[in-house]
Order: structure tokens, then C-alpha cells, then sequence
């Protein structure tokens, strides 16, 4: 392919040159840019220089790629680097790959940029088919990709995972003719519940406080060092006989818990587990706060406590946190507590969180091996003290 120089919406997408090295260095000591993409680390100025000379130039060349620098269209400053990659030219698919510089966030290049670089990709090069991929748990670049039309289809393992981070990746694609016009309207802006919740779930877990009587509690992250007491929670008989944790749970069930549903579902952004620690930073109880699939404006909420633990108030007051948390936040308008007939302790702390018990639910869940009935309750923004 022979490189070619890219006007629109502002900006100027262009070949590398030998003088962005520097800027390119500067760029790529950015965390997230080590945390999300799969640049060297740590990122050396010699990588910098091969990148903006050679592997650019090579990929040009063999038309394996076409990689811009993204500047300012006005004052020439560097502010993002875009490209296709993994140009097929057999099926006429290839992928896009971008980071932004830290010092031009906010401003909307890379929506810009995704736009002007696949209107040239289909327009010129006749391409069939752009592709996107990033890390479960990159929600900065998926709401890019939203923004700039591309369909998020699901979900496969990464052959290149970046080290320390997680296996699987979302997948999404975008087709000629699903590229906004230059200067269109951006959908889901910085004020919308996508952007929202992209911004809370792309970072590490927030710590929230309670106070129950004269005890303040933290309700953080769920940690390995956490799981001792999470296993002899999960033996109680009351928590074996309300809840449908494994029995006989063992620690590896607690291991898997933390590893395989707890992690994961915060780097999807689907729900979040806290645990409840008391002044001693020891863990006292776990609270799930999961949005519901068909709703996004609706969670419902699953909680236990340690044995040692019961009867303080320490539930209640850690429930009420994480659901002002939730409409806060979260921007939920509605937070649901279920719980099977019969179970008074969980009813109790769910009112005096402030739940409404809104009736019972015949044969509501499923409850080891069998349909039973449960009570079912509701929380709104207005009903929190």
C-alpha cells in the first residue's frame, strides 16, 4: 500500500516520522497504555524509534497494515496513534488498533479518528470488513468503539494476553455504510449510562464506607486473603441452608468464586462484589450487587454474613452503602432482594436497609434441586434515608 495522508473533523492522520519518537516515548509511559495494549514494557526510546520507522514503514510496504500518527490538524501536535492491522486482503478485513495520548483525552480524537480511518479503509481500500478487539475490562477503547458504530458481538480468548491481564477479549465489527458522517452526532456521550459506567468499571474497584453503631466498616474488593473467611461462612449451616453455595463447600470452591464469577464480572462491567471488613480490615461479610441483563436500569443484590459477625447491624448499614452506591453511580432506578420464605434474618437486614417486601414469588427460585417460594423486595432512590 502506498501511505497516504488523511483530512477530517479536525484532525490530520498521517505516515510516521522519524521526529515522533519522542513523543511517542512520552506517550507510552502512560499506565493505561502499558495496561491495555501489548507494548513493550518497560517502553525504551529505541522502541519508540523502530516503531515510527521501521515496523511502520515495513507494514506499509507489504501492505500489512497502515498505520497513522494522529495529529492536530491545526498546530501539528501528536495526539493519538491509529492504524489497521492484520490486513486481509483475501476476505478484505483488517483490524483497528489506537491508543490516545494522555494529554489529548477528553477531546474526542479517538472517536474521530476511528470514523475518518474506516470511512478511508472501506472508501479506498474496498475493504468488506473492520474489526475491533480489546481486553475484558478496556472500557475506555469498547466505548470508542460504540461511539464510532461498531457492533460488540461477543466475547474469545486473546492468543496475545497482555501480561498480568485477563485471557478474554470482546470482539466487535463495523461494515460499509455504518460509519457516521464527520461532525455527526457522537452516540453515547459523556452524560449517557454507557459512558458512565464505562468510566466506573474500567478502573479499580472503589472503597466504600458504613457505619454500623459505633463501628465504621470498608467495603472493598474481595482479596485472596479474604477467602479463609469466606469458606467458613459458606460451612455455616444457615448460610448452607438459605443460599445454594456448594456443599460441602471446600476452599477451592471459594478460589474459583474469587477467580472464575467475581473478577470477571467486574472487567465486564455485569456486577460487583464487595467485601464487608470490619475496623481490623477482616473480612465480616460479602455483598453482590448484579445488574440484571434485560434491564440495565435494575440490579438485585445476594449477601451473607460471617457467623461471628451477626446480629451487630453490620449488614444493614454495608447494605445501604452499596445500594446508594448503586443509584449513584450506577445510575440504577430500582434495586431487587430475593430471598426464600422462611429466611427472616435476610428479610430483616433487607428492611431495615430500607427494602419494600413487595409479596412472594411462587416456586420463585431454585433452591437445591427444587422450586421454592420466595419473598421478593424493591428499593428506589427516594426510599435510602
Amino acid at each position: 500500500m502506498e501511505p497516504v495522508e488523511i483530512i477530517e473533523d479536525g484532525l490530520l492522520l498521517r505516515p510516521w516520522r522519524a521526529e515522533d519518537a519522542d513523543a511517542v516515548h512520552r506517550a507510552c509511559q502512560d499506565p493505561d497504555i502499558q495496561r491495555w495494549t501489548t507494548v513493550p514494557r518497560p517502553y525504551l526510546p529505541e522502541h519508540a524509534s523502530e516503531y515510527v520507522t521501521t515496523i511502520s514503514a515495513t507494514a506499509w510496504a507489504e501492505g500489512t497494515g497502515a498505520l497513522f500518527a494522529v495529529c492536530d490538524a491545526g498546530t501539528g501536535e501528536l495526539l493519538a496513534s491509529f492504524g489497521l492491522v492484520s490486513v486481509d486482503r483475501a476476505r478484505e478485513s483488517a483490524e483497528v488498533g489506537y491508543w490516545t495520548a494522555p494529554w489529548a483525552r477528553g477531546r474526542g480524537v479517538a472517536v474521530r479518528a476511528t470514523r475518518a480511518l474506516a470511512r478511508w479503509a472501506f472508501d479506498a481500500l474496498k475493504l468488506r470488513r473492520l474489526t475491533w478487539q480489546a481486553e475484558i475490562g478496556n472500557h475506555a477503547s469498547r466505548l470508542v468503539a460504540l461511539r464510532a458504530g461498531f457492533r460488540i458481538e461477543g466475547e474469545l480468548r486473546l492468543a496475545d494476553p497482555s501480561p498480568g491481564g485477563r485471557p478474554e477479549g470482546w470482539i466487535g465489527s463495523l461494515l460499509p455504510g455504518e460509519v457516521a458522517a464527520a461532525g455527526d452526532p457522537v452516540p453515547y456521550g459523556p452524560d449517557t449510562l454507557q459512558a458512565r459506567r464505562a468510566a466506573v468499571f474500567g478502573r479499580p474497584q472503589p472503597v466504600l464506607f458504613a457505619t454500623a453503631g459505633d463501628t465504621e466498616l470498608r467495603l472493598r474488593a474481595l482479596e485472596e486473603r479474604d477467602l479463609a473467611a469466606v469458606t467458613r461462612t459458606c460451612q455455616d449451616e444457615q448460610t448452607i441452608r438459605w443460599t445454594t453455595v456448594p456443599h460441602p463447600y471446600r476452599p477451592e470452591h471459594a478460589e474459583g468464586f474469587l477467580r472464575d464469577l467475581v473478577r470477571p464480572a467486574w472487567a465486564r462491567g455485569t456486577a460487583v462484589t464487595f467485601a464487608v471488613a470490619d475496623p481490623d480490615d477482616r473480612y465480616v461479610a460479602s455483598i453482590d450487587l448484579r445488574l440484571l441483563p434485560n434491564d440495565p436500569l435494575v440490579a438485585d443484590v445476594g449477601y451473607m454474613t460471617a457467623p461471628h459477625a451477626r446480629g451487630r447491624g453490620y449488614l444493614p448499614a454495608a447494605l445501604a452503602a452499596v445500594c446508594a452506591w448503586g443509584f449513584t453511580t450506577l445510575g440504577l432506578a430500582r434495586i431487587e432482594w430475593r430471598a426464600n420464605v422462611g429466611n427472616t434474618a435476610s428479610r430483616r437486614a433487607a428492611e431495615k436497609a430500607g427494602f419494600a417486601v413487595e409479596g412472594t414469588l411462587r416456586g420463585g427460585v431454585q433452591h437445591r434441586g427444587e422450586r421454592q417460594d420466595a419473598w421478593i423486595g424493591g428499593l428506589l432512590p427516594g426510599d435510602l434515608a
